[in-house]
Order: structure tokens, then sequence, then C-alpha cells
């Protein structure tokens, strides 16, 4: 005589079905951290490499310069030099006969808030008999907290020592909307330079 065989009760498929799905939802949760920590140091990185590469080259057009501004109003008050500002701008070429290069560095404001309430720009301007013919603009980096300018000139007024300071919010603006609620750190790059003296 066979005994005849017993399937799963409907409590123990309730059971069984409970702990898979406990199971699966720890596993995507998990996931989901491992993914989103992955993000933020992903974007911590690139955006590091990109600022420092964008300081250093600051720091290389600065250091070749020559004709810094802004000027401070007299360079004998310890109020007004050093001068800090949101821009810094320079002559970068000069023939002699009336044609100029001049670059300006400048933080500006950020339309979009997501990606940080300013923005570092490089504009380009040629300049003729003291005219522009040219002007050429573009941003260098976005997510900036804050950029400041610090520029201590001598008398003439020559420029003695210029100094950047960054801080920017690490940031990957292929998918912004995911990481606007991440807690990232910012990133804060501070560098000084002395410009060449050409008549030294």
């Amino acid at each position: 005589m066979r005994t005849p065989r017993r399937g799963f009760s409907i409590i123990e498929m309730l059971i069984a079905l409970s702990i898979t799905a406990t199971l699966l939802t720890a596993t995507l949760t998990a996931l989901d951290t491992s993914f989103r920590s992955y993000k933020v140091t992903t974007e911590g990185a690139s955006t590091n490499v990109v600022a420092r590469l964008t300081m250093a080259r600051m720091m290389a057009m600065i250091r070749t310069g020559q004709e810094f501004g802004p000027y401070p109003d007299d360079v004998f008050d310890a109020a007004t030099n050093p001068l800090e500002s949101s821009f810094i701008e320079f002559e970068t070429a000069n023939d002699g006969a009336g044609t100029r290069q001049v670059i300006r560095v400048e933080r500006r404001a950020q339309s979009d808030p997501q990606r940080g309430p300013f923005e570092l720009w490089y504009v380009q301007t040629t300049i003729v008999n003291d005219v522009v013919v040219e002007s050429v603009e573009r941003p260098m980096l976005t997510g900036i907290v804050d950029a400041r300018f610090t520029l201590e000139y001598d008398v003439g007024p020559r420029l003695r020592r210029a100094t950047v300071d960054l801080t920017i919010r690490p940031n990957d603006y292929q998918d912004a909307s995911f990481s606007a609620d991440l807690d990232t750190p910012t990133i804060r790059l501070v560098s000084s330079v002395n410009p060449r003296r050409l008549d030294d």
C-alpha cells in the first residue's frame, strides 16, 4: 500500500515567499547602496583630476602673463592690497604694433541650481588698436561653490603674487538628478604663483 505524497501547505508557501522577498529586497538595497557609493567615488575622482589640471593650467598662464588686473586703487593701502576678486585678467601676447591678446578667468553665476552656484569661465579677447576684434569664451569648470582670486601688487603696479582659491562640488552631469541628493564632500584647491619677471 502506497503512502500518499503530501505537497506544501498554503502557509508553508507563504512563509517561503516572505523569506524570498525579504532576501531579494536586502540584496537590491545592498546593490543600490553599492552603486551610489561607486558613483560618489568616481564623481569625486574625476572632478579632482579635472580641477587639478585646470588649476595647473591657470598657474602656468598666470606665471607667463603680464599686465594683470584688476588693480588696487592704492598699492600702499593695506585695505586694498592684496586685492580679492572674482576674476583675474592678464595679457598673454603683445606684438608691439597694437595687437594684444587678453585672457580673463572669471567666476560666473550658474543658471542650473543642481550644478552648483557658479561656473569658472575662460574668456580670450583679441584687441587691435584698442578695439576688440574677437572674443572667445567657454566654461572651464562647473559645480563651483566658490572661486576667489587674491592679487598682491608691488609698486608699478606690478603683480607680486596671485592666489587662486577654488571650492568645487564633485559632479558628473550625465545624471545630475541622481546625484543631487547625495552628500558629497567638496574639493578645495588653493595655489599661489609668482609671475615671471620679464625685465629681470
